[in-house]
């Protein structure tokens, strides 16, 4: 009798069991596929950051560089583009609504 219950299973399972695990998790990979807003602001928050920092750099290293004949600054790239990051739509009108 047990022996009968091992092929029904191996169908089910197969069938039922296989299907709907790997149709879960696509479903989970495309709801957290993208960023959220709050992740989105917080990128903001640490791009802003880090151009504000850099420009501290950039402007001790006159000064020291005024003062110090011998010193070299960094060398960096100066034609790098600023870049902005791709906006949800939900964000875009957050963001137009508390502008206005």
């Amino acid at each position: 009798m047990h022996e009968a219950l091992i092929p029904i299973a191996v169908c089910a399972i197969l069938f039922i069991g296989l299907p709907w695990l790997i149709f879960h998790y696509i479903t989970q990979w495309k709801k957290n596929g993208s960023l959220t807003v709050e992740d989105e602001n917080l990128l903001d928050e640490l791009h802003a950051l880090a151009r504000r920092l850099e420009d501290r750099m950039t402007t001790i290293e006159r000064i020291v560089a005024a003062d110090s004949p011998s010193f070299r600054p960094a060398l960096r790239d100066e034609h790098e583009e600023d870049f902005e990051l791709p906006r949800s739509p939900e964000r875009t009108v957050r963001t137009r609504r508390r502008e206005h």
